[in-house]
């Protein structure tokens, strides 16, 4: 289970097909990466799941 609640409620949305819900996600962690508020393990957590969780099909 990852340690970042942001990495775990992007999974959450790839695994629900929420591909809206999901690049929300990525655009905050890297704006918090971005003005040094995290010390990129949350990134660095975050690309992992993104190569590691496929986007489902909503049916």
């Amino acid at each position: 289970m990852p340690n970042h609640e942001s990495v775990q409620r992007y999974i959450a949305a790839r695994n629900a097909g929420n591909a809206d819900a999901a690049s929300r996600i990525v655009t905050e962690v890297v704006a918090r990466y971005e003005t040094r508020t995290t010390d990129g393990s949350e990134l660095a957590e975050l690309l992992n799941a993104n190569l590691t969780t496929p986007l489902a099909t909503k049916e």
